[in-house]
C-alpha cells in the first residue's frame, strides 16, 4: 500500500468484471491491467512497485504498458496539491477504470473532482463558522508596564543585535541543489541571481522537494555552466498555475496553496498540465513518440520461459569441465 493520500483510486460508474475484461488489449497490457484492477483503492501504483509484484516484466515494460492503458482510456495520473505555505506538498494519485473511458469522459470527471476538492474546504469553514455560538466578553486583565512590574529596577540600555536576514524558501531550494547532484552546484551569487525565478515556482503551489525534483531529473553526463542550466530549466519547466490559485506576492513570502486542486500529469514523463492539454493521459513530445514509434508486440509468457530456460542452460554448460 502507498502512504495515505496517494495510489489508486477507482473511478465512479465502471461495469462488474467479467472474463472478457481487457481481453482486446496486448498479452502484456492485459496481465498488467488484470493485476491493476485486483488491487485495493490506495495501493502503490509506481512503477518500481509494481515491477516488484510482476515478476515476468521489469521496470521499462511495466512503463510502457502503463502508457498503453493510458491511451486506452483506462487510466490517468494526477497530482493534488495540498497543506499551505510552507506546508504544501504533492499528493501522487492514479485513477483507474475497468471500463475504457474517452478523453471527454476523463476531462469532465476531472473537473468535477477538482471541483468538489475545491469547494470542500469552502464548505467546511462556513459550517465552523456556523456552529460557533456568540459568547459573552471575557475581562482581559491590563498588562502592567515594566516600571508598574519592577519599579525598583532601572531599565536595560543596551542595544539588541538585529536580527538577521533569513533565506527565503527559494533561495535554499537553490543552495540544495548541489547537495543533490554535483553537477548543479551553484555559488552564493547565483542562487540569488536565479532566486525571482525560483520564488516564481513556489508562488504556484510547489514545495523545495518538487523544485529540486524538476531541476535534478535526467541531467546531462555533464553540466559545463550550471547557473545558466538551472536558470533555462527554471524557466522551460514552470509548472501552470492553478485555477484560482495565489497571485504572485510582493513580499517574497509563498502564499497558501489552494487545498485539493487536482493537476493532471503525463503518464509516460510525469509532465503536468491540464487534462484538455493532456489527450490520452500523454504530452504532446510523448503522445508524437508513441504514435510514431509503437512498441512491438508484448513477448508471449511461454516464449519468455523458453529463452530464462535456454540462458540457464548455457550457464550450465559454461560451468561444466
Amino acid at each position: 500500500m502507498a502512504k495515505p493520500g496517494y495510489g489508486k483510486r477507482s473511478a465512479p460508474g465502471q461495469q462488474l468484471r467479467t472474463r472478457d475484461d481487457f481481453s482486446l488489449l496486448p498479452t502484456r497490457e492485459r496481465y498488467v491491467a488484470g493485476f491493476v484492477d485486483h488491487l485495493p483503492d490506495g495501493a502503490s501504483m509506481s512503477v518500481k512497485q509494481l515491477a516488484k509484484q510482476l515478476p515476468l516484466y521489469g521496470q521499462q515494460a511495466i512503463s510502457t504498458a502503463l502508457k498503453a492503458l493510458s491511451v486506452a482510456g483506462h487510466l490517468r495520473r494526477v497530482r493534488c496539491a495540498v497543506g499551505a505555505g510552507d506546508e504544501t506538498r504533492w499528493v501522487f494519485r492514479t485513477f483507474w477504470s475497468r471500463t475504457a473511458r474517452d478523453n471527454e469522459w476523463w476531462n469532465t470527471y476531472l473537473a468535477t473532482e477538482d471541483a468538489a476538492r475545491t469547494a470542500a474546504p469552502a464548505a467546511a469553514r462556513e459550517a465552523s463558522a456556523a456552529s460557533v455560538e456568540p459568547s459573552a466578553p471575557v475581562a482581559v486583565p491590563q498588562q502592567r508596564t515594566p516600571a508598574e512590574a519592577a519599579p525598583d529596577t532601572a531599565p536595560e540600555t543596551a542595544p539588541t543585535a538585529a536580527p538577521s536576514a533569513t533565506p527565503s524558501p527559494a533561495y535554499l531550494a537553490l543552495a540544495e541543489l548541489g547537495r543533490k547532484d554535483i553537477r548543479l552546484a551553484l555559488s552564493a551569487g547565483d542562487c540569488a541571481a536565479l532566486e525571482p525565478q525560483a520564488a516564481a515556482w513556489f508562488d504556484r503551489g510547489v514545495d523545495a522537494d518538487y523544485l529540486i525534483a524538476a531541476l535534478t531529473a535526467g541531467l546531462p553526463a555533464q553540466v559545463d555552466c550550471p547557473p545558466r542550466f538551472v536558470r533555462r530549466r527554471l524557466t522551460d519547466k514552470i509548472p501552470p498555475r492553478l485555477p484560482g490559485g495565489p497571485e504572485s506576492p510582493s513580499t517574497g513570502t509563498p502564499a497558501p496553496a489552494p487545498a485539493g486542486l487536482l493537476m493532471m500529469e503525463c503518464t509516460d514523463c510525469g509532465r503536468p498540465g491540464r487534462p484538455e492539454a493532456l489527450p490520452d493521459g500523454l504530452c504532446r513530445p510523448c503522445s508524437v513518440a508513441h504514435s510514431k514509434g509503437e512498441q512491438p508486440a508484448s513477448p508471449d509468457p511461454t516464449e519468455i520461459a523458453a529463452v530464462k530456460a535456454h540462458m540457464a542452460n548455457l550457464r550450465d554448460l559454461l560451468k561444466a569441465p
